[in-house]
């Protein structure tokens, strides 16, 4: 429990298959993260709605997401894993499942948002080009993490 805890409080995670659950709207996906928190339904919308400003979407609270593109989705996922407020946002792959200038969209948003809020960023990537825009950037080689 305390995990679980721990991880719905501290750390936000942005998944490259976005993981957005299709029968609730873009503003229930990014609210529901907050739901553990025994919050009001007001304010977990208040909450999600300032994510979604975020990312440009808020205009897109009511859509499911099989009404948006893939790097709408992602900008979804990203809004989420802001909503609550993490000390660490964990990011697997975040631009994989994306065209190169949807991948870059999403990669310029990161950066900004790396720039204005209180967040660490860990970014698991194959991208050379994202990887370089990171201030430290390790390299997992045989199972042995080194900085590069």
């Amino acid at each position: 429990y305390q995990r679980a805890e721990l991880r719905n409080k501290e750390i936000g995670f942005i998944f490259q298959a976005f993981n957005l659950i299709g029968d609730l709207t873009i503003l229930e996906n990014v609210a529901l993260p907050l739901s553990y928190r025994k919050m009001k339904k007001k304010e977990r919308v208040e909450m999600a709605m300032t994510c979604l400003e975020k990312v440009n979407m808020s205009d897109r609270a009511s859509y499911y997401p099989s009404q948006l593109s893939g790097g709408q989705q992602q900008r979804v996922a990203v809004a989420r894993s802001l909503v609550v407020d993490p000390s660490i946002l964990l990011a697997d792959e975040p631009t994989g499942n994306l065209d190169r200038h949807t991948a870059e969209a999403i990669q310029e948003l990161l950066q900004s948002l790396n720039d204005r809020v209180n967040t660490a960023f860990i970014v698991v990537t194959h991208d050379i080009e994202f990887a370089a825009q990171a201030g430290n950037t390790y390299h997992l080689t045989d199972g042995r993490l080194e900085l590069d």
